[in-house]
């Protein structure tokens, strides 16, 4: 089975309470799992801390989301602990930070991933904030086992594509017309916001929304 996991949590430094925050009048959060939806896959799954459950469960609903509630701190171990739960075989890694990920791209990276029995694989020079990760569950499983340092743990992959011996890695330049790098497709600090909303009002309101090439252009004519 293949699932969309996305990592969620409420607490930010650099933006408090970023997961809830507006965009087009539905949190941040809500955004994200409706692009995520988009990915086709057999199910998909909101990880998140504990201590989120009760203000992220309504959003999982309202989404589709399975909610899959683990460790705050050790994000390989939360992502372990929904392979486990739900019986996955791969895992299209996502983050809430992310409301524009290329829909298409994840396709495209997942089918690459399986065809080449790859353990990891993921995109370079996508802009940052619009990819994801396909990874083997049985990588993430043995990460889980072998992984000691705290980097390891809290951002998941290093220890698969850091192990180059150890697992099989599919890290290809993306298709040209994904590619741009210097975009910044993300929501971490008050200045990506800003952004965010601007670039959300500009797009289409259609399944257009999703696609990378869509994306690019509307960001390029906004800010470039």
């Amino acid at each position: 089975m293949v699932a969309v996991v996305v990592q969620a949590r409420f607490d930010s430094s650099r933006l408090p309470g970023k997961a809830l925050l507006p965009l087009a009048d539905r949190p941040i959060l809500i955004r994200v799992l409706e692009a995520l939806s988009h990915i086709p896959c057999d199910r998909y799954i909101l990880a998140c801390p504990e201590d989120c459950v009760t203000m992220f469960e309504p959003l999982a609903q309202e989404t589709a989301f399975d909610l899959s509630p683990g460790s705050k701190e050790d994000v390989l171990n939360r992502y372990c602990d929904a392979i486990r739960r739900f019986k996955i075989d791969r895992v299209i890694r996502a983050t809430a930070d992310n409301p524009f990920v290329f829909a298409d791209a994840a396709q495209e990276i997942n089918r690459e991933a399986t065809a080449v029995s790859a353990d990891y694989a993921g995109y370079q020079r996508l802009p940052y904030g619009a990819g994801v990760e396909s990874v083997a569950a049985e990588a993430l499983l043995k990460a889980e086992r072998e992984a000691l340092h705290a980097a390891e743990r809290e951002h998941v992959c290093p220890y698969l594509y850091n192990h180059p011996e150890l697992f099989s890695l599919h890290r290809p330049l993306a298709p040209h017309v994904w590619q741009e790098p210097e975009f910044r497709l993300t929501i971490d600090t008050p200045e990506d916001y800003e952004r965010a909303q601007k670039l959300y009002t500009f797009l289409p309101s259609n399944s257009f929304r999703y696609n990378g090439s869509t994306i690019n252009a509307a960001y390029r004519r906004l800010f470039v």
